[in-house]
């Protein structure tokens, strides 16, 4: 009688420990995908802010080109009419 109380209670105490170790890799799975889910979300915020900034920089490198062809062709108008009203008083 003792020996099988002795085998139930270590039985139960194998059980106990077999539970405790499911729950932690239950646990440690949670934690895994929810690191993943939250470097996955980081990824895509990262990403998207990348796209913003990319298009900024574009946009403003568009408008810089745009005022130096300006400035370069306003440039070219006032040197060619400097030229002229000098031809004009060489006459």
């Amino acid at each position: 009688m003792q020996a099988m109380l002795m085998t139930v209670f270590a039985a139960s105490i194998a059980v106990r420990t077999a539970v405790r170790a499911q729950n932690l890799v239950q646990d440690t799975k949670k934690a895994v995908d929810k690191t993943a889910d939250v470097t996955k979300d980081t990824s895509k915020d990262v990403a998207h802010g990348t796209k913003k900034v990319t298009h900024g920089v574009t946009k403003a490198a568009k408008k810089t080109g745009h005022a130096v062809d300006t400035g370069a062709r306003d440039t070219g108008k006032a040197v060619k009419t400097g030229a002229d009203k000098t031809a004009d008083a060489v006459k």
